[in-house]
This record gives C-alpha cells, structure tokens and sequence, in this order.
C-alpha cells in the first residue's frame, strides 16, 4: 500500500532545532545557506502537521508543494515526425 505524500517548505531562524522537525515526516534537505528545510509527510495528515510546525517558535514560514496536483503530462510532447526530419544539411 502506497500513501500520497506532500513536501513541505518550512524556513527557520536556526537550524539547531532541525531535529525536532524528524517526528512530523522525513526530513528530504537542509539548505544551511538559506535557512529551510524540505519534509515530506502525508497528504491525510498535512493540515495537521502544518499547524504544529508553524506553532513552533523558530519557524518563520510553511508552505506546501502543489506538485502533487500539477498536471504533468503535456499535449504535444513528441514532435511532428515531419518537423523532426525536415533540417538542413549545409550542403
């Protein structure tokens, strides 16, 4: 059985406290530049988990990934065969 996950952004002050964040989903990177961290957890649990790690006081801002609700497949994603074929030599 396979859940849907969501990635989370969430941007703190510190990163001391990163570790806090491993009970609430998987812990994907951490930039040490720019102060942010991506979690992934459960698409059924994600309001819940947002609002307890926004809750937190080292945490700046949350934000979800729309990914998962992106549509990904494009109409013309293969090219005309003529248009593929049709190039000049520079004879």
């Amino acid at each position: 059985m396979v859940t849907s996950r969501v990635g989370l952004a969430i941007w703190v002050q510190s990163l001391k406290q990163v570790k806090q964040l491993k009970r609430f989903g998987n812990i994907h990177y951490v930039s040490k530049k720019m102060k942010y961290v991506i979690l992934y957890c459960d698409e059924e649990r994600v309001e819940e988990t947002m609002n307890k790690v926004q809750s937190f006081h080292f945490v700046k801002k949350v934000s979800m990934s729309m990914r998962p609700w992106i549509k990904t497949e494009y109409q013309n994603s293969v090219p005309d065969k003529a248009k593929k074929d049709d190039y000049k030599m520079g004879i």
